[in-house]
């Protein structure tokens, strides 16, 4: 085998200094038999970071080499240079500036790749006293990837950024176990929950991860893979070192100085596996920092509402189906004032509660707020305040804080104190408020005030940037920038007391870069000053034709404090912004609890907010198998609605059932556009709203506690997986027969349409009576299939309802308002007329329309219902009757299949006018057969 050439190597000028960088920029040896010693450090970095692009800084860029140049050029858009030859061809390389690192940063993460960003770690004056050759010593402070980002500019502020490990043990009747484990490095946030195989795709889709890890053993799982990659979010898999059994729990132990794991509660084999995952992970990307992270907390599925990925994404709670925020439920409803509390409000929303009583706990908070407008509005002003107090102190935890950060904790600690001032005087507060109110207050004042005594009125991002320290703050600090910012009244003050001492008005303090600040006096002066007294304090420097030069003890040390002020200003500010933040990391569970406290108070001010000005109510919520509603509304089409001046149309749903015998099934007909999915999706979004604590638009709503919610409204080709639309559509029917239940609330919107009209329709009737009998789930189902409204005879939980529509000139108006009974027509041409269709398209349609119709298609109907049987009585013997039945039906197939393979044979494009009459009344013959 060939031996492979050697990299080429890039000079190092350790003498080209550019602040504290010690290159300003790099050069390619075109001679590749050797590696310089900055090339074999590049190459041996590089190689301890496979899979990450290499930031190396080097002066005030961080420059990229070989192919991570290529690829982050193309990723950037930044150009790619070309320096140096490697065996003939020249090598790529592109650069950033290290002040907007963090903008390109964020844009490479977004696109899912990771960055090992390797810092100097030792000034360029102590490698160049190794020697001409010696290369500033380098080192990875972190790997940057998408679910360890802790930077503001490279957040979303009101989304948690999750970072999820999956891990996996054998249970004891065979099956796996899933473990999973989500923290978020940027807040502390750390939960574990356990999930088998068919809960693993609600459980994720419930996390949203910016990122996933698994042990290598699980990437061979084809279906573990495919639910991981279908969240877009990036894989990772981890290898062995992650650890199992004893060596998880020590991990786990060992990270938060543990002796036991009892604390934590019971946690399962595959929660451990997954959490000592997930702090390897960290450990392994952050190096030497250490995020301060929470405890691992135990989150039972059992505890929220199970909604599937297809659910969510149908029902577009936090994301519209095009990745969008706005138009989303979250979008509609979102009335925070914090990040926190918009983070908070997402994570209620992604996982409704179950458990009744903290349901109605939420809703007293809620309730509260909106029974007290001025408390609530004066809370809100207060939360304005308050930046970002729990990222802000996982940031100076992992020492990345910034002057920024403290403030964000400072008017964090003043909000807390003006909201719990403004609930203290409150009575009867609710227990979830007052909880928080405790919180928000339990924070040390002499901290704040000490923040407020320190902090500057202008902040700049970095802490090496200076300036943040308030003057007044810290006596050596000002002497230092005294020294720095007004070199020239102090040299000034010190002339004018040389002038007194020497007792002369021509002596100047002047500066050389040979001398550096020295006296200077006419030549008949400097003689006075070389007898005493004054050669005591004068020293003789320099003699000149006409003047004489003296320097003095004082302005030596003047001289060399001048020269280093700038320096000593960062150090002692650098000193000051550590004392500072190690008070608060002393301090840093009361932080927390007050940020926590201080979203929680956000949340319930902003629902009763929301509420209050939507003309929301407060749903009762019980363990029954209610479900209705009067006056419903779709949140988010109302808002949309009411910037336009428009009024929405409130429908009621009654699904209500009986515990044993199951909820109540409505099949919603009507034409497009007139608002079947609106319906089928408002009432879907009432239930999640109801259970996340919240109030709901409508008039009156009692909803009893859903489980599990199951939505197929709308679907697309999944060309990825060679899926059609039809297939997407039977895929998530079967997750829902599979998997609904009693208490489940299911949504359904046109099911079969996919295929041909009879397959359709077979399968449609067929999972109707499978929601009926077995499932026996709360039920909307909206359907053009206008035969499946004969069900209602036959099934005794079944209703139909329609939208009320009218034909005015023959033109549908569409009045949106939901009645019992069932559509009488489609009005599908009407639709198509406004559209657009052509006019002759539209004629020719309604001809069409007017000729199909003329059969007698209620006949049909009826007999359909009568020959297709119940799901209870699929598989009952056969009597002789339906032997009969049977063969009738096996002749008109056979004629139905005679008159298919007749047009089949027919080639309209080879007929001439004469065959095509003769092929037309054949057929006509063959039909007559039938009948």
């Amino acid at each position: 085998m060939p031996k492979r050439a050697a990299p080429p190597s890039i000079k190092d000028d350790n003498t080209q200094v550019s602040g504290k960088a010690d290159v300003v920029s790099p050069q390619l040896d075109a001679a590749p038999a050797k590696n310089s010693p900055m090339m074999a450090q590049y190459l041996e970095i590089k190689a301890g970071n496979p899979g990450s692009l290499l930031f190396y800084r080097m002066g005030d860029f961080y420059e990229l080499f070989f192919d991570d140049a290529e690829v982050a050029a193309r990723a950037l858009g930044i150009v790619l240079t070309k320096r140096g030859k490697h065996q003939g061809d020249d090598i790529p390389m592109c650069g950033v500036p290290v002040e907007r690192a963090q903008e390109y940063l964020h844009r490479l993460i977004s696109l899912g790749h990771r960055v090992a960003v390797c810092e100097q770690v030792e000034d360029p004056a102590e490698a160049r006293k190794r020697g001409g050759k010696s290369v500033v010593r380098r080192a990875v402070k972190r790997l940057v990837t998408p679910g360890t980002i802790t930077e503001d500019t490279l957040l979303d502020p009101s989304r948690a950024n999750r970072l999820l490990a999956i891990a996996r043990a054998a249970r004891s009747d065979g099956q796996w176990s899933y473990g999973l484990a989500a923290l978020d490095i940027s807040t502390g946030e750390f939960l574990v929950s356990e999930a088998p195989e068919a809960a693993l795709e609600a459980e994720i889709a419930r996390i949203e991860p910016a990122e996933i890890i698994v042990p290598d053993a699980l990437m061979d799982s084809p279906g573990l893979v495919r639910l991981c990659r279908e969240t877009k979010a990036p894989l990772t898999p981890l290898g062995r070192q992650s650890g199992d059994g004893l060596s998880a729990e020590r991990r786990i132990l060992d990270y938060f100085g543990l002796a036991t794991l009892d604390g934590l509660g019971a946690l399962s084999r595959a929660e451990i596996a997954a959490a000592a995952a997930a702090l390897f992970y960290v450990e392994r990307t952050q190096f030497s920092a250490r995020p301060s992270l929470n405890l691992p907390a135990r989150l039972s599925r059992e505890t929220h509402m199970s909604i599937d990925a297809a659910t969510r994404a149908n029902l577009e709670l936090t994301r519209t189906l095009t990745g969008a925020r706005e138009g989303s439920l979250i979008g509609a409803i979102d009335k925070t004032v914090t990040a926190a509390g918009g983070r908070l409000l997402a994570e209620r929303l992604a996982a409704p509660l179950t458990d009744i009583g903290q349901i109605v706990r939420r809703q007293m908070a809620v309730a509260f707020f909106i029974d007290e407008p001025g408390l609530r509005g004066e809370a809100r002003k207060a939360l304005k305040a308050a930046p970002d107090p729990m990222r802000a102190i996982s940031r100076l935890a992992l020492d990345r804080g910034g002057p920024r950060d403290l403030a964000a904790l400072r008017d964090g600690f003043a909000a807390a104190f003006g909201v719990a001032q403004a609930l203290d005087g409150a009575a009867a507060l609710p227990e979830e408020l007052r909880e928080a109110s405790i919180a928000a207050s339990s924070l040390d004042a002499s901290v704040m005030a000490r923040l407020g005594e320190a902090l500057a009125d202008a902040l700049p991002l970095n802490r090496r940037d200076g300036g943040f320290i308030r003057p007044g703050f810290d006596d050596a600090l000002d002497e230092c920038r005294a020294l720095r910012d007004e070199t020239r009244k102090v040299i000034a003050a010190l002339q004018a007391r040389y002038c007194e001492l020497a007792d002369t008005r021509q002596l100047k303090l002047k500066h050389n870069h040979f001398l550096g600040h020295f006296i200077e006096v006419p030549q008949a002066q400097g003689e006075k000053l070389l007898r005493p007294p004054f050669d005591a304090t004068f020293i003789h420097r320099q003699t000149m034709a006409d003047a004489m030069r003296f320097s003095t003890r004082d302005l030596a040390e003047l001289e060399v404090k001048i020269s280093s002020a700038a320096d000593e200003a960062m150090s002692r500010e650098l000193a000051i912004f550590a004392d500072l933040a190690a008070l608060l990391l002393a301090a840093e569970a009361s932080v927390k609890r007050a940020a926590e406290g201080l979203a929680a108070i956000d949340v319930a001010a902003s629902l009763a907010e929301l509420a209050a000005d939507c003309d929301w109510t407060r749903p009762e919520v019980d363990a029954s198998l209610a479900f209705a509603i009067e006056g419903g509304r779709h949140p988010v089409v109302e808002a949309a609605l009411r910037t336009s001046g428009q009024a929405f149309v409130a429908n009621d749903c009654a699904l209500s059932g009986v515990a044993g015998k199951g909820g109540q099934i409505a099949i919603v007909t009507g034409p497009n556009m007139a608002g079947k999915s609106t319906y089928l999706r408002q009432n879907a979004l009432i239930a999640v709203l109801a259970q996340m604590g919240a109030f709901v638009p409508a008039r009156r709503a009692h909803i009893g506690v859903v489980d599990r919610l199951f939505s197929r409204v709308g679907a697309a080709d999944d060309l990825a997986r060679g899926r059609s639309t039809f297939m997407v559509e039977m895929v998530e029917t079967a997750a829902i027969l599979n998997s609904a239940r009693e208490r489940s609330l299911v949504i359904l919107d046109e099911i079969g349409r996919g295929t041909a009209t009879f397959d359709g329709l077979s399968i449609a009737w067929a999972v109707m009576e499978h929601l009926h009998e077995s499932n026996r789930s709360r039920a909307l189902f909206a359907t053009h299939f206008h035969e499946l409204t004969q069900l209602a005879k036959r099934l005794e939980r079944i209703d139909n309802l329609t939208v009320r529509v009218t034909d005015w000139n023959g033109d549908v108006v569409f009045l949106h308002e939901i009645i019992p009974g069932a559509a009488d027509q489609s009005y599908g041409v009407q639709v198509a007329k406004l559209a657009g269709l052509p006019t002759q398209v539209v004629a020719r349609a309604r001809h069409l329309l007017a000729e199909f119709e003329a059969s007698d298609r209620s006949r049909q109907s009826d007999r359909l219902v009568a020959d297709l049987p119940l799901f209870s009585a699929a598989s009952a013997p056969k009597t002789a009757c339906d032997n009969e039945a049977q063969h009738e039906t096996k002749a008109r197939d056979r004629t139905s299949d005679a008159l298919g393979v007749a047009i089949d044979a027919i080639d309209p494009d080879e007929l001439s006018p004469k065959s095509a009459l003769e092929q037309l009344y054949r057929l006509k013959r063959l039909r007559a057969t039938q009948h």
